[in-house]
């Protein structure tokens, strides 16, 4: 009721009405509360017709093997019935959320016709319980939707920064076997363990033996960290749920540790299964520092306590994979929880070839078309780096209108890859005559040093970033190299400057990516090798540290000032002796330089049959 009263002033006072203390949130709670005891009523006189529930990975075992009655599916439940000394018995598992279980019976290899007469049986009728559920249901769900509508508008999404975004591959649907991988057959047998625990768990359990909780992939990109993952899970035959480091990241506070939960309560449920998380040193940095947020430790934190909760009989195994094993948390790594480390190296000559020949499987070569050329240039390329190489041939061939990749597209797709596209576009005589010295000086240093690497080819072809390129060539992978090989290189590198200022009497800007090489090698040996006489046997600063920290984080050297001075100095003086023996290699052989100089004004190109056959005449 309003009641107006006069003041002395003649104003109006307006008494508001009283609310209704009963709001929209009390309606919320109630019928929230009351559709969740309906609920757990109906699942609490259900529960007692179900059965014993059981893991997925059994029914689909008593499925194939034919060890039932009758099968029932209903929502996300199955149900299995049979007999055992004349006593009807009951199973039950329930279906991971967003998992298809026709999908699953055809991953299983079980014939989906031979159940079509158990299979469908249907809900008949509908009680009281169904009723009241329904009614609570929907008024649950518009509640949920007015609420979900306010909170989108100031761009929050409530109902799923809780749950993993994993995604779920059943058995071999993930379609990759270690038939798929080649180049790392030690790392194929280490994992051959993992495989053979899932398909036999009790084998190793009667022995005592303890299966490792963890596996942690460690490599270089492209090396096939992700594809052994699936490889794995395609072997064993059993779920496989995939994520990323970043993925448990949100701005809400919570959310990292709310999403790990979640996935191992999924992977429980679907037990025998692999959880694989690629990239974990997203959420697994070392913790108390500047690299780790409180966010992220959270995540880290719940990380290990599942990892700690996995109990033997549940069959989970986590695979992970990372670039940067070295900012790992060590709590990690400990014994029970990532177990086991397997490193997965650069692929040498003999796994190259074998990458290739799977990559090859599904083009078109022609017949002269030599594969083991591409292995013994592509030292040093990952899995993806060899992929890649083979399918930019295959596209120089279709734009082309060829039915077939050449010798040609496989050599150019070689350069392409290892040093961007070439470029199109007139180029003054001027620019090609330093180009030419620039490139000669490279070569013929290398030519005439002792322990330099073979050059393959040489050109003046301007490609990506360079305005040409002398390609280089080792005769076999080596584990191991010597200080007079980097000497070699570093020579090599500085011939390009030697060249321009004997032969040109000037110096261009054209060789400020092989000052940043030769920098590179003439301080790690100084710095990370122990290769310097002054400074001795000792270890100055952490090369991997600076060159991914670096000081935007707050890293520094570990030396004093004194010994900084000494580095640059050994460092200027290694650089000033490469290039004086650069000089005096180009002044000895300058007719060489001068040969070589005409071949490429006149070809572009210069292979290694060419180059030779320089010295030879």
């Amino acid at each position: 009721m309003t009641t107006n009263k006069g003041n002395s002033a003649g104003n109006v006072i307006r008494i508001k009405p009283r609310r209704n203390t009963f709001s929209w949130a009390s309606i919320a709670i109630f019928l929230a509360l009351s559709f969740l005891i309906t609920l757990g009523i109906n699942s609490f006189l259900g529960l007692s017709s179900r059965g014993s529930e059981v893991s997925l990975s059994e029914i689909l075992v008593d499925i194939s093997e034919n060890r039932y009655d009758s099968v029932t599916l209903k929502d996300d439940m199955v149900t299995i019935v049979y007999k055992e000394d004349d006593v009807e018995e009951k199973k039950y598992a329930l279906i991971p959320p967003g998992a298809d279980f026709y999908t699953i019976l055809a991953d299983a290899q079980i014939d989906i016709k031979s159940l079509e007469n158990d299979f469908y049986q249907p809900r008949i009728g509908i009680t009281f319980g169904d009723i009241v559920s329904i009614v609570f249901l929907g008024a649950g769900v518009v509640l949920i939707y007015i609420l979900i509508k306010n909170m989108q508008q100031s761009g929050g999404k409530i109902m799923d920064f809780g749950q993993s975004k994993a995604r779920l591959l059943f058995g071999k649907k993930s379609g990759v076997t270690f038939e798929d991988v080649a180049g790392i057959e030690e790392v194929k047998e280490e994992l051959t363990e993992i495989v053979d625990f899932l398909k036999n768990p009790k084998k190793y359990a009667n022995i005592g033996a303890r299966i490792p909780k963890g596996v942690l992939l460690a490599g270089a990109p492209g090396t096939g960290k992700t594809l052994l993952a699936k490889a794995v899970s395609g072997e064993a035959g059993v779920p496989f749920f995939h994520t990323s480091g970043s993925e448990f990241e949100e701005m809400l506070v919570g959310a990292g540790a709310s999403r790990v939960r979640d996935l191992f309560t999924k992977a429980r449920r679907a037990a025998p299964c692999i959880i694989f998380i690629d990239e974990i040193d997203a959420v697994a940095k070392k913790r108390g520092t500047v690299l780790h947020s409180g966010a992220g430790e959270q995540t880290l934190n719940q990380i290990l306590v599942e990892m700690d909760g996995l109990e033997a009989r549940e069959n989970v195994i986590v695979l992970a994979a990372t670039n940067r094993p070295d900012v790992l948390d060590p709590a990690i790594l400990r014994p029970g929880r990532f177990d086991r480390t397997v490193v997965v190296n650069m692929p040498d000559y003999t796994g190259r070839k074998e990458i290739i020949a799977v990559h090859a499987k599904n083009k078109k070569f022609e017949e002269n078309v030599d594969l083991d050329t591409i292995a013994k240039k592509t030292i040093g390329y990952s899995g993806a780096d060899l992929e890649n190489l083979l399918n930019e041939a295959a596209i120089m061939a279709a734009k082309e209108d060829r039915k077939k990749i050449a010798q040609d597209d496989l050599l150019e797709s070689y350069l392409k890859v290892k040093l961007g596209r070439k470029k199109k576009g007139q180029i003054s005589e001027e620019d090609l005559k330093v180009t030419a010295y620039h490139e000669a000086g490279h070569a013929i240093v290398s030519k005439f040093t002792k322990f330099s690497i073979p050059v393959e080819q040489v050109s003046i072809i301007p490609r990506g970033m360079t305005g040409g390129v002398t390609v280089y060539l080792p005769e076999d992978d080596k584990k191991h190299t010597y200080k007079d090989e980097l000497l070699a290189r570093l020579a090599s590198a500085v011939g390009g400057r030697a060249a321009e200022e004997l032969f040109i009497g000037r110096i261009s800007t054209g060789a400020s990516g092989d000052i940043e090489q030769a920098t590179s090698i003439a301080r790690e040996m100084i710095t990370q090798y122990g290769m310097s006489e002054k400074l001795g046997m000792v270890k100055y600063g952490d090369m991997e540290e600076t060159r991914h920290l670096g000081y935007a984080y707050g890293g520094g050297r570990n030396f004093s000032e004194k010994y900084a001075e000494i580095i640059d100095n050994e460092v200027k003086e290694l650089m000033d002796k490469s290039l004086s023996e650069a000089r005096k290699v180009l002044k000895e052989n300058q007719e060489y330089v001068e040969k070589l100089v005409k071949l490429l004004l006149e070809r572009e190109v210069v292979s290694k049959d060419e180059f030779e056959a320089m010295f030879t005449s």
